[in-house]
């Protein structure tokens, strides 16, 4: 490869975006090496390493305790643990990423999934003293439901284990069988120490016997698939545009983001849940008229036909258009403090669209050390992950999540006060799962 040809790749990866996750157990690290990839790849401002110092020394200690940089909450400092979703933004000469450091502790697995939710990477940190935990099961089930295509297994504090190889190996094959059984496609094992900086941002003088990437090498190199183009075409409509004024007196546009896909004038399209059709005749964007555009652009299409189409329609490819339906089989991971309950009522929110629900049936919940099913827990409570059957008011367009994360998912939202309850994703839970069998029964359902 010529020099010239290096220069336009690395140009090409800066471009580039990698939203990541770490999760692990309590005092696995996580935030010790957040500090520590920020710390080691000058992404850290002088006033927040001093800050950091300060409070370091406050505390009797002599280093600065990296993990600060990202425990802001008070009680996080005081308790010296991690409890909320904490965000960062920190870019290299190769890539831009945000990262999403999340809590271990088995109460805040609802913040995971907040945090993985959107991530194409997680991070899983196991203590090499300890090796795979329930938690750490936990959270590579919760990588495996949420279709994280990439988890980086790093194995922290190898320099409390004499940085044995015998100790990494082992912990690695027992997780990767685990991840694997799972359906997580790919897994890639790196020992470190956070505190150290082993195998971190430079490579590792005590473990020799190593010769994979360190864990910023391989944020920096891991294929990101953005490409959302290759998916099947979904335009939510979110406003319609009428401005009925002088200058523009017929002009009608349906206004968006486009969620997956590509969109072409003169493609014919179909409008879910009505199932009319119409043609392309203009897509705007930015002001200026476009022949294409593609997810996850926002923009203004106009058709052929004057369609009834309100927010919360969907405008999808007439040949590739998704069925609708108003019994949605699902795993919801429960986000709210009060249980989710069988015959509870719901607004249901998928992309721009909000319907009144019913929930069914709750034919199980997931142990997820185990992944044994425990069958008609009747609710769940916060933290739960299960299985349910939703029947909705209204028909919905949903694709399975397995085949888009963007318009397989939804929420489920208390109708009294708008408390998030419950995050969904539709279809199958696992890549490799078996369907849960589920007994139909309309008795006694408004609708």
């Amino acid at each position: 490869m010529s020099t010239s040809t290096e220069q336009l790749t690395e140009q090409l990866a800066a471009t580039t975006l990698l939203r990541f996750a770490t999760a692990g157990s309590v005092d696995d690290g996580k935030s010790t090496l957040v500090g520590r990839l920020l710390h080691d790849s000058k992404s850290v401002l002088v006033d927040q390493l001093e800050a950091v110092e300060h409070a370091s020394r406050s505390r009797g200690q002599e280093a600065p305790d990296l993990a600060l940089l990202t425990d802001g909450l008070r009680a996080e400092r005081e308790q010296g643990i991690t409890i909320d979703v904490a965000y960062r933004y920190f870019a290299t000469p190769r890539r831009r990423f945000i990262l999403a450091d999340t809590p271990g502790h088995v109460q805040y697995t609802r913040n995971m999934v907040t945090g993985a939710s959107t991530a194409e990477l997680a991070v899983v940190l196991v203590d090499a003293r300890n090796g795979v935990v329930e938690q750490t099961r936990r959270h590579a089930a919760v990588a495996a439901l949420l279709r994280v295509p990439h988890v980086v297994l790093a194995v922290n504090k190898m320099d409390l284990v004499e940085y044995r190889e015998p100790v990494f190996a082992a912990i690695a094959e027992e997780f990767t069988t685990y991840a694997s059984e799972l359906g997580v496609p790919e897994i890639t094992a790196i020992p470190i120490s956070a505190l150290a900086g082993d195998n971190v941002v430079e490579p590792s003088a005590n473990m020799d016997w190593y010769g994979g990437p360190t864990v910023l090498e391989h944020l920096e190199t891991v294929p990101v698939s953005h490409d959302l183009t290759a998916c099947h075409a979904r335009f939510p409509v979110q406003y319609v545009i009428r401005p009925q004024t002088a200058e523009h007196p017929d002009y009608r546009g349906y206004a968006g983001q486009i969620a997956a896909g590509a969109f072409r004038v003169g493609e014919e399209i179909t409008v879910l849940p009505s199932g009319k059709t119409s043609t392309i005749t203009g897509i705007d964007a930015l002001g200026e008229a476009v022949d294409i555009a593609w997810a996850p652009q926002s923009v203004t299409i106009r058709l052929a036909d004057d369609i009834d189409i309100s927010r919360g329609d969907l405008l999808a490819p007439s040949g590739d258009a998704p069925p609708t339906t108003q019994d949605i089989e699902a795993t919801v991971c429960h986000v709210a403090d009060h249980p989710l309950a069988v015959g509870q009522r719901v607004l249901l929110k998928h992309t721009t669209r909000t319907v009144k629900a019913i929930v069914k049936e709750i034919p199980s919940r997931l142990t997820l050390d185990d992944l044994s099913q425990h069958p008609n827990p009747g609710q769940l409570v916060a933290n739960d992950i299960g299985r349910v059957v939703v029947r909705t008011a209204e028909p919905l367009a949903l694709d399975a999540y397995a085949d888009s994360r963007r318009t397989g998912s939804f929420l489920l939202i208390d109708p009294a006060d708008g408390t998030t309850l419950a995050a969904g994703m539709a279809g199958e839970s696992f890549a490799t799962a078996k369907a849960v069998a589920i007994v139909e029964d309309e008795e006694g359902w408004d609708f």
